[in-house]
């Protein structure tokens, strides 16, 4: 049976650094989470002038796995657990922040230097209260490893994590989290097969569609399904680029601050003041 639909939440601009501005549809003020999903942020396409400075400088997180899915151009991350990458367009990467890391990212120096179209999505992906003091680590996964799923004449998706038609994405998480990525050509439908009592979100990330047959969305929207029933169908009614996620919840207490995801406030004022005292080591770039 069709997943009703509990909420369509619109993206809005949130600054994030004093030259970057995202499109912000999770939380809202609508709906706060859908535990694990505690964010989602959406660069849209910004044009990198040659010779142009751009980086968002280091900066600390605790409790949860800040997740990249790069759309256009390419990224460089950095942390002081020793990860140091590239993540081209296509490419995805998760870092598992747990007790305490610092990181930074922005666009590559070659992209800086040559110029260029720069787009990514990170979603905040939470991890269980049993994990939040784990020791941090970081993985990432290029295009070309993430199986293709949904395989049908007009549809280009790929799988990014958990199991979903017998494949498996590359990206592991605490609790089953599933990610697809794809685009879909005017007039072609997609359906998708979520399990019930999992949250279960579609991002519209470029195009308009229209949702189980009747629904009408356009772009920088995020669906919220109900968790009962399994079935979805997205047509696109322009072409399209989806971004669909779904998760078995966890059903514990959510405190987010600044760039902590803890359980409690207090838990999130005691990861303030370690950074402010130094307890979370230094990163020089």
């Amino acid at each position: 049976m069709k997943k009703a639909i509990d909420h369509i939440l619109e993206a809005r601009e949130k600054k994030i650094t004093e030259e970057d501005v995202v499109l912000q549809p999770l939380p809202h003020q609508q709906f706060r989470f859908a535990n694990p999903f505690i964010v989602l942020h959406h660069m849209r396409p910004v044009t990198i002038r040659p010779g142009q400075s751009s980086r968002i400088h280091p900066h600390p997180h605790r409790g949860f796995s800040p997740y990249t899915i790069m759309l256009q151009g390419e990224g460089y991350h950095r942390d002081n657990a020793g990860n140091d990458k590239v993540v081209k367009a296509g490419d995805v990467q998760q870092m598992f922040a747990g007790k305490g890391i610092l990181h930074s990212e922005g666009p590559t120096d070659e992209l800086l230097k040559t110029g260029g179209t720069q787009e990514l999505i990170q979603l905040w992906i939470n991890a269980p209260k049993a994990s939040k003091w784990d020791e941090p680590f970081y993985q990432a996964a290029t295009k070309d490893q993430q199986p293709h799923v949904l395989l049908s004449d007009g549809l280009n998706f790929r799988l990014l994590s958990g199991d979903y038609e017998g494949k498996t994405g590359p990206i592991k998480n605490f609790t089953p989290v599933i990610s697809i990525v794809g685009e879909v050509t005017a007039g072609k439908t997609a359906h998708f097969t979520a399990t019930p009592g999992y949250w279960t979100l579609l991002y519209i990330i470029h195009g308009d569609v229209e949702v189980n047959d009747h629904q009408a969305v356009s772009a920088h929207n995020l669906i919220v399904f109900s968790k009962e029933n399994e079935d979805i169908s997205v047509t696109a009614t322009t072409d399209a680029q989806v971004l669909y996620l779904s998760a078995e919840p966890i059903e514990e207490p959510v405190a987010a601050k600044d760039n902590f995801v803890m359980n409690t406030p207090e838990e999130n004022e005691q990861a303030i003041a370690d950074y402010k005292n130094g307890l979370f080591g230094t990163l020089s770039f």
